[in-house]
């Protein structure tokens, strides 16, 4: 007889509006001018979606000088430095910004502080696609990127200039508090984004989350390693009572031995994970377990971005 097992859904959960409407501009495009489209960089950070779209007809590419003459190419929800659309102009190719309208926010937020003569703070993790992108949105110099409370509290920052701060979208929303904190005791005059940049679904799925790991013996985050919205929700489980969390890209990748003794698994995925990865998950767990389903929700989404007016059908 098998054991059982009580999975409990977090929600909101998957897709966010920014991922779906940078899948859509995807398929549509390749409606519009057939394949090969080329898109700098994964759309979103996930293989699954990006596989889905390589067999329409995508090619996925790291830089633009991996996309050939007459072709067009899609830049990633992440945004991109300005320097990528200015080559992509010089060269007189057809191209579609599918960078995330809350991403966007936050390379105008850089731009205007920039112009009022304030040096930019942006609080992100290095490396990350996102980061690049918004970094590259100004001068160099003009931005100070600060990863830690720590780093917050010792780095150096040009003393005869206002200062003034924006964040990276997928943040931890308690981490990151805890460097604005540092920040603001550190420099009271400091200037804050006019809205939280830490969109609304980061927030969402981390509270959902919350909300669940308290009741859960272990949850299970799917998304992928390069995702980081999707690790810092085992973070936040791992923060906020459930030490038993890990990462997960496919039900295949399930050590079920891990799943030993756990009778209620809490069940989530990141903004760049498809709600059928998460049925993959919960079909898997059913061939080895007798298992009930319920969800706990925290909020409700409802909103949509619109797509770029040039792929809109006529």
């Amino acid at each position: 007889m098998k054991p059982e097992l009580t999975i409990v859904l977090a929600n909101p959960r998957g897709f966010c509006a920014g991922v779906d409407r940078a899948i859509q501009i995807v398929e549509r495009a390749l409606e519009r001018h057939g394949a090969p489209v080329y898109v700098r960089h994964e759309i979103v950070h996930n293989r699954y979606v990006v596989e889905d779209l390589e067999a329409k007809g995508a090619v996925f590419v790291e830089e633009l000088d991996q996309v050939p003459d007459g072709v067009p190419v899609i830049f990633s929800a992440h945004g991109v430095p300005k320097s990528v659309p200015k080559a992509a102009k010089e060269r007189a190719l057809t191209y579609f910004d599918a960078t995330c309208p809350l991403v966007s926010k936050v390379h105008i937020e850089a731009e205007r502080h920039h112009r009022s003569g304030h040096h930019v703070i942006l609080i992100g993790h290095e490396g990350h696609p996102e980061v690049v992108g918004t970094m590259g949105q100004l001068p160099d110099g003009a931005m100070t990127l600060v990863e830690d409370a720590q780093q917050a509290a010792t780095i150096a920052l040009p003393n005869d200039k206002p200062l003034a701060y924006t964040t990276q979208t997928t943040l931890s929303v308690d981490d990151t508090a805890d460097i604005i904190a540092v920040l603001q005791a550190r420099f009271p005059q400091i200037t804050a984004p006019n809205k939280e940049d830490i969109c609304y679904a980061t927030t969402n799925r981390q509270s959902a989350v919350k909300a669940i790991a308290n009741d859960c013996d272990a949850i299970a985050v799917i998304g992928a390693p390069n995702s980081s919205n999707s690790r810092r929700l085992v973070e936040v489980a791992a923060a906020n009572g459930c030490d038993k969390a890990i990462l997960v890209g496919r039900a295949d990748e399930i050590d079920w031995r891990w799943l030993q003794g756990v009778s209620r698994l809490g069940l989530t995925a990141g903004a760049s994970a498809p709600e059928i990865l998460v049925k993959e998950v919960i079909d898997a767990c059913r061939t080895q377990f007798e298992v009930t389903v319920t969800e706990v929700q925290v909020a409700e989404e409802s909103i949509h971005f619109k797509l770029p007016r040039s792929l809109i059908t006529e």
